[in-house]
């Protein structure tokens, strides 16, 4: 009975530590994925092609759409990160992707575009 108790305890431990750097491990690597993006993004703003939305998202803003899977890899990833920082705050999903557009808004810079919280594009 009690090596039974003490297989429990070691086996829950073990899965515990790996969840957690499993999850260490792959939010390292969404940052990595983002860090290496925003020079591309960054040259897409640049030209007007995409601006950043009121939900936290990227978003094309013509006809001409160049680089979707960079676009959708990209925001596919910030859904990640929302949906983490949604989790341990326990603020709703939508409400933290607002906030970051607010945040990207405000330390955004000239010449490129932003929606206001109202769906307005401005550019800065």
């Amino acid at each position: 009975m009690r090596n039974n108790l003490l297989f429990s305890s070691f086996l829950f431990i073990f899965i515990a530590c790996t969840l957690f750097m499993t999850a260490t491990v792959h939010s390292a690597g969404i940052k990595e994925r983002m860090a290496d993006r925003i020079p591309a993004i960054n040259a897409l703003k640049d030209q007007g092609l995409v601006g950043e939305n009121n939900k936290g998202f990227l978003e094309y803003r013509t006809g001409n759409k160049p680089q979707p899977q960079l676009i959708a890899d990209e925001n596919k990833d910030r859904a990640m990160v929302y949906g983490a920082i949604s989790q341990k705050t326990g603020a709703p999903v939508g409400l933290v992707g607002e906030r970051r557009a607010n945040q990207i808004a405000e330390n955004g810079q000239a010449g490129q575009w932003f929606q206001k919280p109202n769906g307005t594009w401005y550019k800065k």
